[in-house]
């Protein structure tokens, strides 16, 4: 998983709640999860606004 999966959590929202604050599908939230597919610069940055923490704190690794 990815630091998008952690800061969601937090958030207490679901991948659906989040696809919706940013515009997506819920899969495009899936695959960024799982590190399917990594978002584009811009959409770091509403990720970012939207989950209240950096780009590089999104960009960090996490720990299981």
């Amino acid at each position: 998983m990815t630091a998008i999966y952690k800061y969601r959590k937090e958030k207490g929202w679901t991948q659906r709640e989040l696809a919706e604050r940013l515009g997506v599908k819920p899969s495009t939230i899936t695959q960024y999860e799982t590190g399917v597919r990594k978002p584009d610069i811009v959409t770091l940055k509403k990720l970012a606004n939207i989950l209240d923490c950096t780009t590089d704190q999104l960009l960090e690794p996490i720990e299981i």
